[in-house]
């Protein structure tokens, strides 16, 4: 049997499911229940490829047999392990996050021109001050000013570069 394999291919691609199953079932001797079109037409040339070139060589198939006897394989799930209960864990709290060395301390007032107004945050020590309202971060900060997603320490650069210079 002459195979184009690239004839062969455009000619199940226009197959539906429904076809390319019964292809599936006269090639494999078997129904498959699948209906994932990719894997269907890679099975499908595999199988029309292996028929018209010939399969694996009875060396291959020897091989392929004594790799899968000598795998280790598992045939039945781990059994929950009896024995002493687990200790109870002492819990510890967890520590404050660590002060970003990024950013000025706590009372510090950022001020940026931004589109003709002068914006101006305190630091605080858990978040930023600004118009009345305490955000959690210069992002937030930064994307009320803007109306945008912006990144805090970028928009506020220069004030923060300064602040750092003057400490």
């Amino acid at each position: 049997m002459e195979l184009n394999i690239v004839n062969e291919v455009a000619a199940l691609q226009r197959l539906s499911i429904a076809q390319l199953r019964q292809r599936f079932a006269e090639l494999f001797g078997a129904a498959s229940a699948a209906s994932n079109r990719t894997w269907l037409l890679k099975r499908i040339v595999w199988r029309l490829q292996a028929l018209a070139e010939g399969d694996l060589s009875e060396r291959a198939r020897r091989r392929a047999a004594e790799l899968a006897r000598d795998a280790d394989l598992r045939l039945n799930p781990p059994r929950p392990q009896t024995g002493t209960p687990a200790q109870p864990q002492a819990l510890v709290a967890p520590l404050p996050p660590a002060a970003d060395p990024r950013l000025p301390p706590p009372g510090t007032i950022l001020t940026r021109p931004y589109k003709g107004q002068l914006v101006q945050v305190q630091v605080l020590t858990d978040g930023f001050a600004y118009a009345g309202s305490v955000y959690p971060s210069l992002s937030a900060v930064a994307k009320t000013v803007t109306g945008t997603h912006t990144n805090g320490y970028h928009f506020f650069r220069n004030t923060l570069n300064h602040q750092k210079e003057i400490a």
